[in-house]
């Protein structure tokens, strides 16, 4: 199972939604106490489109996502907004300042806990993995060095999981996949490539970042990136859930929309899911508001120094093929400005964040997708992006 290509919406699909125009949604039968619900806003500047804002989040729930919450932010002005359902079976208005799963917007948390270290000392980016994580990687493996791994070069392959459909996966929800299990799954495939020579973005670089952060503090990954990064960007109610299928706090319920024997849908509850084999790539609960905090204090310098911070913004050459993606971060041009933008999305939800280098404009939503594994990208996500983008 390729533990990432889906999880890129704001990475991939969303370059896609930024040259194509809204989606009709199709209709939804729900209770009539989860009818769609009016949106919630707040006043945004000369800079932002409040009315294309508003609209881009009306009429939820529908077919494709029960609830969204967004913040655009930025020297252009503010703006924040929220609609659809806390779930289904009551109807009751998103919680706007719900926690959820960010799921790959991890990976900038991992990216920033690294350059940290390196930044104090504590590792190298140029020194091989097989240095920092002795007998990790068989002979198969050519030096891959901290940076590539970073920057999804490594040529490591997928790790396995608990199948390919949402049915093998959701059977084993509760279940636990340790990080060390989909190292293994992965190393015993040997290399894809040599490393240097392709970008391929996977979750198992990120999950051998993580091993490799607990191997050089002694510490757990949950820890460390909590000291490096949570901590000094704000990020007060984000945390990792390790094992716990749970999400504490006030939150919003997931669903995944599923197609039954007999033709019809129904919308399978999937809030609770043990995340373990996601861990450094992908486990993190968070808020638009912490994320918000993040990509700004990261931005201005206030988490990772320079020149470690450059490699957040560094895209490499590679020998075959092109790369996009710097060091957690992954580079797009739209309308003239460069944004750097990373995705996530797990059963339930989808979320992204996105900014220019200056911080003249970022955004951050998390959408409760009703097929956030699927391969097009969420109408509802694509109306937001192309909203809060939108230039005066």
């Amino acid at each position: 199972m390729r533990h990432a290509s889906r999880s890129t919406l704001l990475a991939a699909g969303l370059v896609v939604a930024l040259g194509a125009g809204p989606l009709a949604a199709p209709a939804f039968a729900v209770p009539a106490s989860a009818a769609p619900a009016p949106v919630a806003g707040r006043a945004a500047s000369a800079g932002l489109d409040a009315d294309a804002l508003r609209a881009a989040l009306a009429g939820l729930p529908d077919a494709d996502a029960t609830a969204a919450l967004v913040r655009v932010g930025g020297s252009d002005g503010g703006w924040r907004g929220s609609a659809g359902v806390h779930d289904l079976a009551s109807g009751r208005a998103a919680d706007p300042d719900a926690v959820f799963r960010a799921g790959s917007t991890t990976k900038v948390v991992t990216t920033a806990t690294v350059l940290r270290l390196a930044a104090e000392g504590r590792g190298d980016l140029d020194t091989p993995v097989q240095h920092y994580l002795p007998g990790l990687l068989t002979p198969a493996f050519k030096p891959v060095s901290v940076r590539q791994l970073l920057n999804h070069t490594s040529g490591i392959q997928a790790g396995d999981g608990w199948g390919d459909d949402f049915q093998d996966q959701y059977a084993h929800r509760f279940d636990t996949l340790t990080p060390a299990q989909v190292v293994a799954s992965a190393v015993a495939k040997g290399p894809e490539f040599d490393p240097g020579d392709r970008q391929d973005y996977l979750n198992i670089n990120y999950t051998v970042l993580g091993m490799l952060i607990e191997k050089v503090t002694g510490d757990s990954y949950a820890e460390e990136a909590t000291r490096l990064v949570l901590r000094p960007a704000g990020m007060h109610r984000t945390y990792f859930p390790g094992t716990d299928p749970c999400i504490h706090g006030p939150h919003n319920h997931g669903y995944q929309k599923v197609t039954r024997a007999d033709g019809t849908v129904e919308f399978v509850d999937v809030t609770e899911w043990n995340q373990a084999d996601r861990w450094a790539a992908g486990d993190m609960i968070s808020t638009t508001a912490d994320l918000e905090r993040l990509v700004t204090a990261l931005f201005r310098g206030r988490i990772v120094p320079e020149p470690q911070l450059r490699e957040m913004f560094t895209v490499p050459k590679v020998k075959e093929g092109e790369a996009s993606y710097a060091a957690g971060l992954q580079r797009f041009v739209y309308e003239g400005r460069v944004y750097w933008v990373k995705s996530g999305a797990r059963y339930g939800y989808s979320t992204a964040i996105a900014a220019t280098r200056d911080l003249s404009r970022t955004l951050v939503y998390s959408v409760n997708s009703t097929d956030a594994k699927g391969e097009e990208t969420n109408p509802v996500a694509q109306r937001i992006v192309l909203a809060a983008l939108k230039q005066p």
